[in-house]
This record gives C-alpha cells, structure tokens and sequence, in this order.
C-alpha cells in the first residue's frame, strides 16, 4: 500500500450532505465489498478513478477549508487504501481544525484489527461502519442502512449533529457537471 499516492473517485470542495455543516468530501476509488444495493457502484473498480499526490490532495483541502467545518471521506472503500488516507488526515488535522469523518463498509470489530489503525483513528471524529445491507436501509442522519454503526472518536460531535444533516442535495459544478449526493441521493 501506498501513502504518497490515493486513487480517487471524486473531490467535491463544498457539500451540506455529508456531514455536519459544510465539508470538503473525497470519495475514494475501489472497494472490494461489493454490497448488494449500495447507491455508489461507480467506484468499486480498483482501475477507476484518477492517481493523486497526497500532498497535492492535501493541499487542494486545506486551499477549500474556508468556511468548511471539515472534510468526509467516503467511496469506494477508504480504507482499502489505508496508509494514503492516514498520510492524508495527518496532513490536513496538521495544519488545521479541520473535522474528519469516515465512512467504511467494514464492521467496527474489523476495522480494530487492522493494522496500524489507531494512527488513522486518533485524527477521525466520527467513523460510521458497517457494510450496507439494501433490506434494512435507513437512509437518514448519515445512516444508510440499520445495521451501520456510529462511532464517535472525538467529542466534537453528538448524534444530534448528525441528525441535522440534510438527506440530499444538488451540486452543479462550474463546468455544469451535475453531482446529487447525501445518504439518500436524488435520482435523475
């Protein structure tokens, strides 16, 4: 695994829908799970995406944190690319206040034995886990589905914050590219 390099699906600079308050969200390239129903197929392909510097990945959020509460990082599958994202918190939480939350389809208890996690723990505020199961889904403050688990790391949040968080939304970007994106995204 490399840190210096993040296959990356998509960075969206300003969103409302994932996470509490305004976030930067970077949804990472390839996921090995494959769950059943999940509304992000697109980025399950370990050839997809595009190679970024983590430095330069960094740099591209700390230059967006302006009035950002924090950054989100979803996928694919965040971390089946571990070492990056952890070189990737480092950097950002280094040079700012900047809060991180963590989406995986992992289970908790799976997520713990990893290696070397707690160096990627330490720098997230919430991790939601759990892979998604279509029959239970949810859909609503963050939770796709019933059995995903809420595990808040920090103190910066409460599950109250979470419940804030709009289901949906609609981002047009400059060159008129049309992103609907949140726990239960808008369908064109």
């Amino acid at each position: 695994m490399k840190a210096d390099r993040l296959r990356i699906h998509h960075f969206e600079p300003v969103s409302s829908a994932n996470g509490p308050g305004k976030r930067a969200v970077l949804w990472v390239q390839g996921c090995g799970l494959h769950c059943p129903g999940c509304f992000n197929p697109q980025t399950h392909a370990t050839r997809g995406g595009e190679w970024v510097n983590v430095e330069e990945m960094a740099a591209r959020i700390l230059a967006a944190r302006s009035g950002l509460e924090g950054i989100t990082l979803s996928g694919g599958e965040p971390l089946s690319q571990r070492a990056a994202i952890t070189h990737l918190v480092q950097a950002v939480r280094a040079q700012s206040n900047l809060s991180v939350v963590l989406f995986s389809g992992y289970a908790w208890q799976e997520i713990q034995a990893m290696p070397d996690i707690n160096q990627l723990l330490t720098h997230v505020d919430v991790l939601l886990a759990g892979r998604y199961q279509a029959e239970a889904r949810v859909a609503d403050g963050l939770i796709g589905s019933a059995n995903k688990t809420v595990h808040f790391l920090s103190s910066r949040y409460t599950a109250s914050d979470l419940e804030q968080v709009p289901q949906a939304e609609v981002i047009l970007s400059p060159d008129g590219e049309i992103l609907f994106s949140g726990i239960h995204p808008l369908q064109w």
